[in-house]
């Protein structure tokens, strides 16, 4: 166990709070760069299970005469139904932190409040698939500070990840622990978070712009992984699925420039993992569709795409883009993510 260290419609527009990001054509930051600007947060050290069993059980069957009746598992699913994200489903939700609005829309007020606004505000990207609402909370945060350990990132509390796995299983939601990983290697990073990851209901969203190499500082320069990094991961946690059973896991990779993401090709298809490239950045919606089909050009074939949309920021460039009109991008967008 891990030791803690219309437009979206126009209501939205009016009625939500900012959230911190980037600029568009390769000049946006990713999610926490306000948190990103200040010192390292105390790292308490809680441990707590997470709440609730995802596990399925069938039945017990009926006994022959007196013998006693058996059960049997059922494949444990995702939280509505199944074993597969796609092409069933398309992914909708927040990201934030709860101790900062400016990471994001899922840490302003009452986080069921936000929950339930995914699915009221952001239902029409679903078009004629399924919704299947995503928190995805920041848990590995970036900092220009290198802490007493020289990684220039902290971990939340033990405590937060259960509270936010909690409030997922109230709205039949995945919960993905995004990672800015600052100076520790993504494979190293993510299966500190092991605990979690074998649930069925918990996936991950990689930060690569926050991952720096020796000598460099997070928020002072873009960072970046490889394709090999990122396959890394994926192979990890197709382990874990294999092991446990768990239905596909989702591995969401953030890129706001072609530059964050190199050699993308490195990056292999594995069973009971989907991946999904997620283009972040400000502006104008010209711009962000620029953006989003620059940055697409390397997708591996088997990724699938992402699409992020700042609420307060991409107003001051023109109108924030629609549901809808994220749903029409190509490549196909089936991640949307609102920050």
């Amino acid at each position: 166990m891990r030791r803690t260290s219309a437009v979206v419609a126009t209501a939205l527009a009016v009625t939500l709070t900012a959230c911190s990001g980037g600029t568009s054509a390769d000049q946006a930051g990713g999610t926490g760069g306000e948190v990103a600007a200040t010192s390292p947060p105390e790292d308490p050290a809680t441990t707590t299970s997470p709440e609730g069993s995802a596990t399925q059980s069938a039945a017990p069957a009926p006994g022959d005469g007196d013998d006693a009746a058996t059960t049997s598992e059922a494949p444990v699913e995702l939280p509505r139904g199944g074993r597969e994200i796609f092409p069933d489903f398309r992914l909708v939700g927040y990201v934030g932190h709860p101790d900062s609005a400016g990471m994001g829309r899922l840490g302003i007020g009452d986080p069921d409040e936000r929950a339930d606004e995914i699915e009221t505000e952001l239902a029409d990207f679903a078009g004629d698939r399924e919704m299947l609402p995503v928190l995805e909370l920041v848990v590995s945060i970036a900092h220009p500070v290198p802490g007493a350990d020289g990684t220039y990132r902290t971990h939340v509390p033990d405590q937060m990840i259960d509270d936010f796995l909690a409030l997922a299983r109230r709205h039949d939601a995945l919960l993905l622990l995004n990672i800015q990983t600052g100076a520790v290697p993504f494979p190293e990073e993510v299966p500190q978070f092991e605990e979690w990851l074998v649930e069925p209901d918990v996936g991950v969203a990689l930060d690569p712009e926050w991952a720096v190499q020796p000598g460099q500082v997070p928020g002072q320069v873009y960072g970046s992984t490889t394709g090999a990094e990122l396959d890394e991961v994926a192979a990890y946690l197709a382990d874990l699925v294999d092991e446990h059973d768990l239905p596909e896991k989702a591995m969401v990779y953030h890129q706001v420039a072609s530059s964050v993401v190199r050699e993308e090709s490195g990056l292999t298809e594995h069973d009971g993992v989907v991946a999904i490239k997620s283009v972040d950045g400000i502006g104008h919606p010209l711009d962000k569709v620029a953006t989003y089909e620059r940055v697409t050009e390397s997708t591996p074939e088997h990724v699938h795409g992402g699409f992020k949309l700042f609420l307060e920021e991409d107003v001051e460039f023109g109108p924030l883009m629609t549901p809808e009109e994220v749903a029409e991008l190509d490549p196909e967008v089936e991640y949307l993510m609102v920050e």
